[in-house]
């Protein structure tokens, strides 16, 4: 079997292999936009070819930038189209790929990538981990009333406006307050603008027919927005709301809540965490549901992913770090001053014992350590340490993603 990068005349090849790993069709559009693979950048593809000179196997990545804390952007390779055939599984074409690929990142010169992992068990195995969590929120409209802030110096009212238009006329204005928001978020990725133009994702960024709720502040500047549209059984589904701030996100969400003929409102993707479950009257209206792990990440230079990102607290932690993917090994003295970390090797004794995916875990500060501590994942040396990490790993606010690839 052989694994090589693909090049333009791969490309039918490539997105057929591709579909037949998942036992579907490609689609054909008549304008060739708005399909999910359409973003592909076929340059940075690989195909496992069989003996026979047969393809057996795709993976492939995308070139975005992440946002880590402290609001420090990145590029990373987003891994995506990955397949087998059926008739090629549990023969270590998988394992081969992305043996191969993580090489290739390297040799690009990124330190970290990212995935969404379809089945959880897969990717650990590769050295990723989850970093990110997102989950649903569904609210009967009838309950659905949310309180008046009553903490003292909080915001005022609202002072902005929400303009309903159609997808297809805001979409200049939907990828700007997304990249606005996504500068700021720790975890969220870009979204080239060939994504937006291609209509290559789920919605918002796809075609699909659906309302935006479009908010803009006192000056008329768009600051946030709600995608929605109204479904069987009258359910309103929230695909994403950005917003700028919580009060914009209290705004487009009482628009969302207010909305006549509508049963019950689904809000997609919320943070673990978020506060519009508390802004209910009634706390227990907030059905919470498919609480998941969203985006993965995995460390291809150690050092180079600790000094990239912010630090919030001062601190000393040696790591001892073990990728048995690779086969290899490091102990890290990293070093927290003043929002800047230095990382170096060194043979002192460990504060905590880890597998690089655990490490991928913490990165983003959406993961405690003294939680991985506790699963058995990771070995902390003496009492302190856990609760050490936690203080030196943790974000601005917790890690989230919303981009879908």
């Amino acid at each position: 079997m052989e694994i090589r990068s693909t090049t333009e005349d791969d490309l039918g090849v490539f997105v057929d292999t591709l579909h037949a790993a998942f036992g579907r069709f490609p689609e054909t559009p008549d304008d060739g936009r708005g399909v999910w693979w359409s973003a592909l950048e076929i340059e940075r593809g690989l195909l496992a070819v069989a003996a026979d000179g047969r393809p057996v196997g795709t993976a492939g990545a995308h070139s975005f930038e992440l946002t880590l804390p402290g609001e420090v952007l990145v590029p990373v390779g987003g891994v995506s189209f990955v397949g087998v055939l059926p008739s090629h599984r549990r023969r270590g074409v998988l394992t081969a790929m992305m043996r191969y690929q993580l090489a290739e990142l390297r040799a690009r010169g990124e330190f970290l990538s990212v995935l969404l992992a379809s089945q959880a068990p897969i990717y650990g195995r590769f050295g990723y981990g989850p970093a990110t969590y997102t989950q649903r929120l569904t609210v009967p409209r009838h309950q659905g009333a949310l309180t008046l802030s009553r903490a003292r110096g909080a915001a005022g009212p609202d002072a902005g406006t929400i303009e309903v238009l159609r997808r297809a006329e805001c979409g200049g204005i939907l990828e700007e307050v997304y990249d606005r928001y996504r500068r700021a978020q720790p975890g969220a990725l870009s979204r080239p603008h060939r994504w937006w133009d291609l209509g290559a994702g789920q919605p918002p960024v796809s075609p699909a027919p659906r309302y935006v709720a479009v908010h803009r502040d006192a000056d008329g500047v768009p600051d946030g927005y709600a995608s929605y549209a109204l479904g069987e059984s009258d359910t309103l589904t929230v695909d994403e709301m950005i917003a700028a701030d919580d009060a914009v996100f209290t705004a487009l969400a009482r628009f969302a809540l207010d909305h006549d003929l509508v049963g019950q409102v689904v809000f997609q993707h919320v943070p673990p965490g978020h506060p519009l479950r508390w802004q209910l009257v009634d706390f227990r209206a907030g059905q919470v549901s498919g609480d998941t792990d969203w985006l993965w990440v995995r460390l291809l230079d150690v050092p180079r992913a600790l000094t990239a990102r912010g630090w919030f607290t001062d601190g000393e932690l040696v790591l001892d770090v073990d990728d048995p993917f690779l086969g290899e090994h490091g102990r890290h003295l990293l070093t927290v001053r003043d929002g800047k970390a230095d990382c170096v090797p060194t043979d002192r004794e460990p504060d905590l014992s880890l597998d690089l995916r655990d490490l991928g875990s913490i990165y983003l500060g959406g993961t405690a350590p003294s939680t991985l501590v506790r699963a058995g994942h990771i070995r902390a040396h003496h009492p302190d340490a856990a609760a050490l990490a936690d203080a030196l790993f943790r974000a601005e606010r917790p890690p989230h993603c919303l981009h879908w690839f």
